[in-house]
């Protein structure tokens, strides 16, 4: 089972270009699926029931893992069965008709329009790293890139003359993304000074640097990212997402289409950017049970 899982894996990444990030999250989902597989005794595809895969999410509500998880989880395993059987590998898809669990749409977390102002607004220190990483935050907000987007952000991905960035996104697809004047002077100071003191007469393609000459990480833009965030004030915990969903929700509510912010964040399906449109909904509900004076008042004789 694990060598069919290494072929569906390596099917995704060569003929669907899913992106590194996917691919790790399917093989862990994968992995757990065929750990499950191998106490039940079973070692051959065919053996996989409809019972098995229901005894099998049983097991994963037990485990503790949530709705999100486990319908990842589901779908990762569809696909993988889906594979089989078109490889002929298997008969059937145990999991086709199988409903995904009910999930509840949670609100993505954004940050005010004030908060981002003061995180971006910090004093740029006089390492060529500050330069750097101011530019790389102010890039994140002024495009929406997610994270993963950014870093592998190459110098031939930028073309400051016309103030646009080729971002690629999720299944190897490419995007045309405005950066915005702020951003492009941000990124042009960093160009002028700041990666040829990190880089040190060495060569990259990579657009943003560290000292070694390699891309930063996800893990290190995220660790300086919270750093910034309390040099700005911000309490409450911050992702490079927040800025993803901040970048949308700001657009929103000053009057952007939803298609273009759509075609800028790089999402397939609208419905998945009607979703930033319940955030100040939301958001003007909350005012109103806060500030309305006609708020429900206790019966006279009742408690307080």
């Amino acid at each position: 089972m694990k060598l069919l899982v290494d072929r569906y894996v390596t099917d995704l990444r060569v003929e669907r270009g899913v992106s590194p990030n996917t691919l790790e999250a399917y093989r862990q989902d994968l992995d757990k699926f065929i750990q499950f597989l191998s106490r039940q005794h079973i070692s051959d595809p065919a053996r996989v029931s409809r019972r098995t895969m229901q005894d099998y999410l049983a097991a994963l509500q037990r485990s503790g893992f949530s709705p999100a998880s486990i319908a990842r989880g589901l779908s990762a395993v569809r696909g993988f069965f889906a594979f089989l059987v078109r490889e002929r590998m298997a008969v059937s898809n145990p999991v086709a008709d199988m409903p995904q669990p009910r999930l509840w749409k949670r609100l993505p977390k954004t940050l005010t329009e004030r908060e981002v102002t003061d995180l971006l607004d910090l004093p740029v220190g006089p390492r060529a790293e500050d330069q750097r990483d101011t530019a790389m935050v102010e890039v994140l907000y002024a495009t929406g890139l997610r994270v993963s987007e950014l870093i592998t952000l190459r110098l031939a991905d930028l073309n400051l003359s016309v103030g646009y960035l080729l971002a690629m996104g999720k299944g190897a697809k490419q995007r045309v993304v405005p950066i915005g004047d702020t951003a492009r002077t941000r990124v042009e100071t960093y160009l002028a000074g700041a990666r040829g003191a990190l880089l040190k007469g060495r060569v990259s393609p990579a657009l943003f640097v560290t000292r070694r000459g390699a891309r930063m990480t996800r893990q290190a833009f995220w660790g300086m990212l919270r750093a910034r965030a309390v040099r700005a004030g911000i309490t409450r915990p911050i992702s490079p997402h927040m800025l993803r969903h901040s970048f949308a929700t700001h657009l929103l509510n000053r009057g952007a289409d939803l298609r273009a912010v759509q075609t800028l964040l790089g999402h397939a399906s609208i419905t998945t950017t009607q979703i930033y449109t319940q955030v100040e909904r939301e958001r003007l509900k909350r005012l109103h049970t806060d500030l309305f004076p006609r708020k429900r008042r206790p019966k006279p004789g009742a408690e307080a």
